[in-house]
């Protein structure tokens, strides 16, 4: 088979591997659950009472009713004694209007980027759910796209440092290797960003032939800081090659021409901390939590409460780089990376290797710094899967028919590892050794037959009444959306859905959550119905959704029994539920209509 007919092969592999069955999976992982939901509308809100947004703060109703002690006006802001950093914002854009109030409104630059992450994953997300639909498969889509484009690229990165051969073994280890595949088949930012960042990657390789394109390696740097701050780590890796091998470089102009591109796409978030720092005294939860501010207002830090200590992170390092890839690519990996650091130390190998090893350290520098979460760990697999491809080139020779059976035993043995973690439905054999860890990112519990259900109940209607919202942007975009709804020919439908309070909060918050904060859907828990039934409700179709014991719930010492006595008070009245089953057969949810 001729080389470019092995890279389209490799390329179909990849594309199947992340495509297929791309929407099976449930919405458990409460990461991938907020990002589509925040897409659907781009809208910095999921409802999370620690961790309020800058929507919420300056949200008219909200200010007026002081439910959360932001912000101050502009007036008090500026009384204060200014630091050197207000300072220069003052000269940047302007001084304070004495008049302005932030209660007056939302401001504008709360649209340039999120409380916690750039918004450049969020949009792609939110393109693809207006041309797609408002879906698991829209949302996810982006990530897959971008794990196939990193194939592709890891290819072209392999060919420029090494050979065509090591090229195509890199690529075809990182289409089916197993961290890679499942971090492309969730609607997370890392495979964005992972792809966006080895676009940069390679065409700053290709500057040591012409010097333009430096201005693309910007570009394509700049958009990875725009999908994730992660993306920073290009700067030492860059700057140290610059100086061990092509100091020159830092009198050329496109190379600064290049950093410039950078600065000017990442501009919508540099404007919106600056904007945020003038109104609250602090920049966005990443950088003020990376700066130590620490604003009252934040009273909790997801993630990195997880992540621990750096001893926790040393500890935890190993153990889920075991659980986040296969033991045989693992093992292949580690004795690449050896192999790789005795030609360095001998001085055998050319300098791209260093660029390679580069990006190597200071992955695991930030893996260590954000804690070795699974999609963290993402981060380092085209980097592993580059050694191990360039390794195998040299020391197992095509030609060689024992070295080749070998070379395809390993490859089928990833590949079917693979599939058994991300692809069947329900994995085989045992944890570790027959399937990961990953499976369990996005289980088929049976979240997704709640959802069918609850789809084909509210298709074609929108609801005939709405309960009232703590926000007045809230209430905005459920009348647009009822509006729309009534000009599409929707018909009204007069529902109110509720479910058993033990429910796992990440869980329900796309299935039932989205339904009332995008579209207007009464839904509560089972409390808030009995509270309820004091007003004259005008629903006359009601749904009680309760877990059968076979999806995630809360903690056990969460766990209440109200609603287990309301399900027992409507079997006593005679109604009978329908079950949800998962593809098992087993029956997951009851559901209640009456």
């Amino acid at each position: 088979m001729q080389k470019k007919h092995l890279l389209w092969v490799i390329l179909a592999v990849a594309a199947l591997a992340r495509l297929w069955g791309l929407a099976a999976g449930d919405l458990t992982g409460s990461d991938e659950i907020f990002y589509g939901f925040r897409a659907i509308g781009m809208l910095d809100y999921d409802n999370a009472p620690k961790q309020s947004t800058p929507l919420e703060w300056f949200d008219p109703i909200n200010a007026a009713n002081k439910i959360i002690p932001y912000p101050p006006s502009v007036q008090e802001q500026c009384a204060k004694e200014k630091n050197a950093v207000t300072k220069l914002l003052d000269l940047i854009t302007g001084h304070c209007n004495q008049n302005q109030k932030l209660t007056a409104g939302i401001p504008w630059w709360t649209n340039l980027s999120f409380h916690d992450h750039p918004p450049l994953v969020f949009l792609v997300q939110h393109w693809s759910i207006k041309v797609f639909g408002e879906n698991k498969f829209a949302f996810r889509l982006p990530s897959a796209l971008a794990g196939i484009l990193s194939v592709y690229l890891i290819y072209l990165i392999g060919k420029k440092l090494f050979s065509e051969k090591a090229g195509l073994l890199s690529a075809a280890l990182m289409a089916i290797t197993v961290n890679a595949v499942h971090n492309s088949r969730l609607g997370l930012q890392e495979s964005t960003l992972m792809a966006l960042i080895l676009a940069a990657i390679y065409f700053f390789l290709l500057a040591k032939d012409n010097k333009r394109n430096f201005i693309l390696a910007g570009v394509f740097f700049g958009l990875a800081l725009l999908a994730k701050y992660n993306a920073i780590i290009l700067l030492p890796i860059f700057l140290t090659y610059i100086l061990f091998f092509h100091r020159d470089w830092l009198k050329e102009k496109y190379l600064w021409l290049g950093l410039a591109a950078a600065v000017v796409i990442f501009s919508p978030v540099i404007i919106y901390n600056l904007e945020l720092y003038r109104a609250t005294g602090h920049f966005d939860f990443q950088l003020s939590y990376l700066f130590g501010q620490n604003p009252p207002i934040w009273q909790s830090a997801p993630g990195k409460e997880e992540a621990g200590t750096l001893t926790n992170r040393l500890l935890n390092f190993l153990p889920n780089l075991a659980k986040a890839n296969s033991w045989l690519f693992l093992v292949v990996a580690a004795a690449s990376l050896c192999r790789l650091a005795y030609g360095a130390i001998k001085k055998r190998l050319p300098s791209e290797i260093f660029l390679l090893a580069a990006n190597v350290w200071f992955g695991l520098l930030i893996v260590l710094a954000v804690g070795p979460a699974f999609r963290f760990l993402a981060m380092l697999t085209p980097f592993f899967a580059l050694a191990v491809g360039y390794w195998l080139s040299l020391t197992w020779p095509i030609s060689s028919r024992l070295m080749t059976i070998a070379l395809a035993i390993f490859i089928a043995w990833e590949a079917l590892y693979t599939a058994n973690t991300d692809l069947v439905p329900y994995p085989i054999g045992p944890q570790h050794f027959a399937f990961s860890r990953l499976r369990y990112e996005n289980y088929r519990w049976g979240y997704n037959a709640l959802d069918q259900f609850l789809e084909k109940e509210l298709s074609g209607k929108y609801p005939a009444f709405v309960l009232n919202q703590k926000y007045g942007f809230l209430d905005e975009m459920i009348n647009n959306s009822i509006e729309s709804a009534k000009t599409g020919g929707s018909q009204p439908y007069s529902a109110l859905i509720i479910y058993d309070n033990n429910l796992k909060d990440a869980a329900k918050f796309w299935s039932l959550d989205r339904l009332q904060i995008y579209h207007g859907w009464p839904v509560v828990k089972t409390e808030g119905f009995l509270e309820l039934q004091t007003f004259d409700l005008p629903a006359h179709t009601t749904y009680f959704i309760i877990p059968a014991g076979k999806v995630p719930l809360k903690k056990p010492e969460n766990l209440t029994t109200i609603g287990a006595q309301f399900e027992q008070k409507l079997l006593a009245k005679g109604i009978f539920p329908i079950a949800i089953k998962n593809q098992r057969d087993e029956v997951v949810f009851r559901i209640y209509k009456f």
